[in-house]
């Protein structure tokens, strides 16, 4: 039987709200210790509710294998490490088969989660040629995605990921770039890190601020790219994975392929020499190259420089 009367009620019988109950079934599972596991648990959790929530899904009662699935699925999508796709897999594993009293088939977190984030790169991105990557952006604003072809354009110059481009204070980084010739990205950031991100502004960063703002809807609450009345999910499966679409007829695989270009670009730029992804090796001193990527992954919004082989190639 549930926790609160059996586990055919709404939520397995855990309560009302999915990440209510997933929070109970955590605190359940762990005896009310671990307090760090449990918080853990129930904050990836709660992203896993935010998700379920797009889908239209308000009831645990229908979370299945094949929801985990495209859950999984989604996640790859979203620029993040393939540790952290297999911890937020592992959480529903764990909150589901208590919450159901053993009766759930757990899914591979490791299997889910695909390649690792860190695999080298073998291929130059598509968005380094400027040219190619000028026709992409233009497609975009033919087709009525200014919106999109912005988010892209932020990508490109300022390294940001889609979801950072799309929710950044777009007022807040005019003022920066004019006043420090920098921005600090700190909106939509993975894992709502808050640590100053300053990236520098070059023309063409100038450029794509200035299309964005002009594009930016009328009355946008928190002055960025979400028009009001429109939440983050809602732009996501909506204009945004429109213009993802698009981009693919370019070769581009995504609003990634842009930050991979503008990691590329950087590099050059602070070593004089092309990116090992590029050049085929590396052609720049190892000292040069090290400590090209340590900025890098800063201005990227990684911790580790080990991640840049996947945008910029190997590192030997």
């Amino acid at each position: 039987m549930g926790k609160f009367g059996g586990i055919e009620r709404r939520n397995h019988g855990w309560g009302k709200r999915v990440a209510w109950a997933g929070r109970q079934v955590l605190i359940d599972r762990f005896g009310g210790g671990h307090f760090g596991s449990v918080q853990s648990h129930a904050e990836r959790w709660r992203l896993f509710d935010n998700w379920l929530k797009t889908q239209g899904i308000r009831d645990m009662r229908k979370v299945d294998r094949d929801l985990v699935e495209r859950y999984a699925a989604y996640l790859r999508t979203q620029d993040l490490a393939a540790p952290t796709v297999q911890n937020r897999i592992s959480t529903v594993n764990v909150v589901m088969r208590h919450a159901r009293e053993g009766r759930w088939e757990c899914v591979s977190p490791r299997a889910l989660a695909g390649a690792a984030r860190s695999q080298v790169r073998q291929e130059a991105p598509v968005s380094l040629d400027r040219h190619t990557y000028g026709q992409a952006r233009d497609s975009l604003r033919e087709a009525g995605l200014d919106r999109a072809a912005a988010a892209l354009a932020l990508a490109r110059e300022f390294g940001v990921r889609s979801k950072e481009a799309t929710l950044a204070d777009l007022t807040r980084w005019a003022k920066e770039a004019e006043r420090y010739g920098k921005i600090n990205v700190q909106e939509g950031t993975k894992g709502g890190r808050g640590a100053p991100r300053w990236v520098p502004v070059t023309e063409e960063g100038r450029k794509a601020l200035a299309f964005a703002l002009k594009v930016r809807p009328p009355g946008s609450e928190r002055r960025n790219l979400i028009a009001p009345g429109e939440n983050y999910a809602i732009w996501l499966h909506g204009e945004l994975r429109e213009g993802r679409d698009r981009l693919h007829e370019f070769g581009l695989r995504g609003y990634h392929d842009a930050r991979a270009g503008y990691a590329c670009e950087r590099y050059k730029q602070m070593t004089g020499r092309e990116a090992p992804v590029v050049a085929g090796r590396r052609t720049a001193g190892k000292d040069a190259d090290r400590q090209a990527r340590q900025v890098i992954a800063h201005e990227l919004g990684h911790g580790r420089t080990d991640v840049t082989v996947a945008y910029l190639g190997s590192s030997r």
